[in-house]
């Protein structure tokens, strides 16, 4: 596992163009901002994360000597470039989203603005961050509203790509109102609620049910969740009804029962029938096995009765949109607004702000998009999160995005919810910033004649 430090997590050319930039001694600010072009097809919206581990990454940038002395095996750098390079720390400022902000294509999630050579090195792991955390929320967003209203928990740890995407699921849908994780290190390193019930292989170990069964019950018998699909689910239930009905004598309470597997639909209707029936109506139906916001739609129209979803797999790895189409481009450098130009992916020139309005009902009526110094209607929504390579204020911390989030999802227009065939707004242009594009491009497609 990769133990140096993460300025070395980088894509190579952000090196060799530093040294390019440190040769020609062009190091003047430089502004970046990070956007998505488009949303994926099924996304209405984009939820904001990774704002906080983006401020940790900044805070801590340093090469290591080791790394220098790495750099210079290749054989391609020269030692002043290097000595530069061992000495660089992040010195810049960054606005952005707050965490839990939804949002939408050609907005900037965040700027940086530094000298370009920092601003440049950041690049590829500003991108990596916001990327994955933003993917996995909007992702899990998506199953917040399928549910409608019912207990979400995550079981993605074991499928996701790595260490750091199983946290960031863990985190993300914790961000977006997921109740707990099984990622055992997200609980401990976020102050997360830890789930988790048994697995097929524990029932199987004991070569029947019912002494499985009461063997975690009685380890655990005001946490006990069993999981009744291993052989029979029927037979798998009424045998969890008996160890209820154990727990209950022993003054404890079965927390529900788990179906994985086979006609979910059916089963977990039988299962709220027999569980009433037999007096535990506060037992629990969970529901997992390789669900995502369309199936727990389908389920839930077809009338199973759950009461928690534990969502793995599609979720944590974000299934049908595992990326978002992230840019990082240069705005302005040496106080010249710059613009790419290339067939449908020109950028906007300059530091920008968003401004949004809401309608008579409380739901987006609009966002504008504008250069950060005008004065617009509607709230702004990049704020200053660092100055001089340091945060401006402490941690909020995951739980504080997830009351904005929680906020913020309510002024969504229906057409954005949708889960199929949504609707995503675009941003309309101020005309000061369209007037400095039009203006930018001339200045740019003159520079190339000369």
């Amino acid at each position: 596992m990769y133990s140096g430090s993460l300025a070395m997590v980088t894509d190579f050319y952000e090196i060799t163009m530093a040294a390019a930039y440190h040769a020609k001694a062009m190091n003047d600010v430089a502004t970046f901002s990070l956007f998505a072009h488009d949303l994926p097809p099924e996304r209405g919206f984009m939820v904001a994360a990774g704002l906080e581990d983006v401020l940790d990454y900044l805070e801590g940038f340093a090469f290591q000597p080791g790394e220098i002395a790495y750099l210079a095996s290749l054989g391609r750098f020269k030692p002043e470039f290097l000595e530069f390079l061992a000495g660089v720390r992040f010195s810049g400022q960054v606005w952005a989203l707050p965490e839990g902000s939804v949002c939408f294509a050609e907005e900037p999630l965040l700027e940086v603005t530094a000298p370009i050579i920092e601003a440049q090195l950041v690049e590829t792991m500003i991108i990596n961050i916001i990327n994955l955390h933003s993917t996995l929320a909007s992702k899990a967003a998506r199953c917040v509203l399928a549910a409608q209203g019912r207990t979400l928990v995550d079981f993605s740890l074991r499928r996701t790509q790595g260490l750091q995407a199983g946290l960031a699921a863990a985190r993300s849908s914790a961000l977006v109102g997921f109740s707990g994780t099984s990622n055992l290190a997200a609980c401990q390193l976020y102050g997360i609620n830890p789930v988790g019930t048994m697995a097929h292989s524990f029932v199987e170990s004991f070569g029947d049910e019912v002494s499985a069964f009461r063997a975690f019950a009685e380890s655990f018998p005001d946490h006990t969740v069993i999981l009744v699909d291993t052989y029979d689910s029927v037979a798998g239930l009424e045998r969890a009804i008996a160890v209820a009905g154990e727990l209950k004598a022993k003054g404890h309470r079965l927390v529900g029962i788990r179906l994985d597997s086979g006609d979910l639909v059916g089963m977990s209707r039988q299962a709220r029938d027999q569980l009433d029936q037999a007096g535990l109506e506060q037992a629990m139906v969970v529901v997992s096995g390789s669900l995502d916001e369309y199936r727990i739609a389908d389920l839930l129209e077809r009338g199973a009765k759950v009461d928690l979803f534990a969502v793995g797999t599609r979720m944590g790895s974000s299934a049908d949109a595992p990326y978002l189409d992230l840019a990082y481009k240069l705005v302005s450098y040496a106080g010249r607004p710059t613009i790419k130009l290339s067939a449908g992916k020109e950028s906007w020139a300059e530091a920008k702000q968003i401004w949004r309005t809401l309608d008579a009902h409380q739901r987006i009526q609009g966002d504008l998009l504008g250069l950060r110094q005008e004065t617009q209607d509607g709230r702004p929504l990049l704020v200053p999160v660092m100055r001089n390579g340091r945060r401006l204020e402490p941690e909020p911390g995951w739980k504080a995005a997830k009351q904005r989030f929680a906020q913020e999802v309510l002024t969504l227009p229906a057409p954005c919810l949708r889960l199929s065939e949504p609707r995503p707004l675009r941003p309309t242009v101020t005309a000061t910033l369209a007037s400095l594009q039009e203006r930018t491009r001339l200045d740019a497609l003159n520079r190339q004649k000369s």
